[in-house]
């Protein structure tokens, strides 16, 4: 005999097991003017409804519990809507702009950190702008579900949104009088490999020389030399700040953690299978990319342009879209051998190798001795004055800095021409600039600006084969457009 309890389960109908992604949550943001995935799991064969702006779509769950639909083009709308999925109600939903923002601590680091923040806060009652922060870890195999909520912006929140990813959002969202939503997903201290598929990165030739290398340079770690050194390490710095606290200093940085960052890090892939793997197939206009301090060392830089390329083709892929991408080029700041020029030069070239890309030049607003440089405001409207004018296709003043084009030698100099080099300008003394004969042997040349040329010579240099500009780690900016944004390093 069945018991009671058997007999009520079976009178009572079967309902789905409705399951959502979590960036489908309260306050979300959706995308404009493009098809809007919509995706769970539920019950085998469950038919799932979604509606929203009168719009009303139907799905059918797998036999594995999948399903997923399109919504068709939604039209910006700073009006709260709900939007309905199967059993579940999403609330205080807008219609505008999504952008995600990804990569190491320069993309994680908070407003609260940056440059004035109490006058951030004060004018940061800006309901339309909402960010979500994807929680979740590394893991070995590609998620489907991640972790966090949309929470809009207030000077209650405002704080621990992504700083550049914020300042991005704010000119966009005040240029075009539309809703910006901001995805962060990004985690401190951690390598460009950790962001792409294993998949992609496993298929690739142009790394397996990259693999190999790092292969030998993973066998070296000692974990337990590496926790015991760290230790000493901490004990060093808890004296420090006690002295700096009497003496009323600046508390020194705590040292970082080797065997954690490596565990956050998570092996090749463990990134993009636990952050970037959940939010995909949600509908974006683009992505931008603030990374590359990871890969500076003189090993691991030659390879940057083919994992950058690499990643924004892989997200691409998977997204089924070639939305628009653009990073952030490595700032001014003090780092030992040719990894940290060698990184930009590789963002530089990506530019030729990335179709719908852009690029931030910040050689002028680092922080020579902080890894961590809090003015974010000019790097968020750098990147934001790139995607105006080449994504959205309004009149800016110039959607970068002066990018080389042509280095052409010409009776003992150099004639040099830039793209986006309207109203070339030097800011103080024209420096920086190298040029080297046959032997490869680099001397400090003179340059003048012609028009929107740069002449450069050197006396000891009779039949110059080669010129660079800025080609060091920390060096000063002197070249800039009209627009006050500074040239990126080159050597040609």
């Amino acid at each position: 005999m069945k018991s009671l309890l058997s007999l009520l389960l079976l009178a009572v109908p079967a309902s789905a097991a409705l399951t959502l992604p979590a960036v489908f949550s309260d306050h979300l943001v959706l995308q404009s003017g493009k098809p809007v995935p919509v995706w769970g799991t539920a019950d085998a064969n469950a038919e799932i409804v979604v509606s929203i702006a009168g719009q009303k779509k139907t799905a059918k769950a797998g036999a594995d519990g999948r399903w997923s639909l399109k919504l068709d083009s939604l039209t910006a709308s700073t009006e709260a809507q709900t939007l309905t999925i199967g059993d579940k109600t999403i609330n205080d939903v807008l219609v505008g702009e999504v952008w995600l923002g990804s990569g190491q601590s320069n993309m994680a680091m908070a407003v609260q950190s940056a440059n004035d923040f109490e006058g951030t806060k004060a004018a940061a009652n800006l309901p339309q702008i909402r960010m979500f922060a994807e929680g979740s870890g590394a893991n070995a195999t590609a998620q489907t579900q991640g972790k966090g909520t949309w929470v809009v912006c207030s000077a209650e929140t405002v704080g621990r949104f992504s700083a550049t990813a914020f300042f991005f959002g704010r000119t966009i969202h005040a240029a075009l009088k539309t809703p910006v939503g901001l995805i962060n997903s990004s985690v401190g201290g951690t390598p460009i490999e950790s962001w792409i598929s294993p998949e992609a990165q496993k298929a690739s030739e142009e790394l397996k020389p990259f693999f190999a290398t790092m292969k030998q340079e993973d066998a070296k770690f000692d974990e337990g030399k590496a926790k015991a050194l760290y230790e000493k390490q901490v004990a060093k710095w808890n004296e420090d700040v006690k002295k700096a606290k009497a003496e009323g200093k600046p508390l020194p940085r705590k040292p970082r953690d080797p065997v954690a960052t490596r565990q956050r890090k998570g092996d090749v892939g463990g990134l993009f299978n636990g952050k970037i793997a959940p939010l995909i197939p949600y509908a974006i206009r683009g992505a931008i990319w603030y990374q590359g301090e990871a890969n500076s060392q003189d090993a691991k830089a030659p390879f940057y342009q083919h994992q950058l390329t690499l990643l924004a083709k892989d997200w691409r892929t998977r997204w089924n879209e070639e939305f628009a991408f653009a990073w952030v080029q490595l700032p001014n700041f003090t780092r030992a051998g040719e990894g940290w020029p060698l990184v930009r030069e590789q963002m530089l070239n990506a530019l030729s190798t990335i179709p719908n890309s852009g690029m931030a030049v910040t050689l002028d607003i680092g922080d020579s001795k902080d890894i961590h440089p809090k003015n974010k405001q000019d790097v968020g409207y750098r990147l934001a004055q790139w995607a105006l004018g080449a994504v959205y296709q309004k009149e800016v003043p110039a959607i970068c800095g002066p990018l080389i084009d042509k280095a052409t030698a010409k009776g003992g100099e150099f004639v040099l021409t830039f793209k986006h080099a309207k109203g070339l300008q030097a800011k103080g003394d024209l420096s920086g600039f190298e040029v080297a004969g046959a032997e490869g042997q680099w001397q400090p040349a003179e340059a003048k600006i012609e028009g929107e040329t740069v002449i450069v010579g050197a006396k000891a240099v009779a039949e110059p084969k080669s010129v660079r500009y800025a080609w060091k780690d920390n060096p000063t900016a002197t070249l800039f457009n009209g627009a006050g944004m500074p040239a990126s390093p080159f050597r040609r």
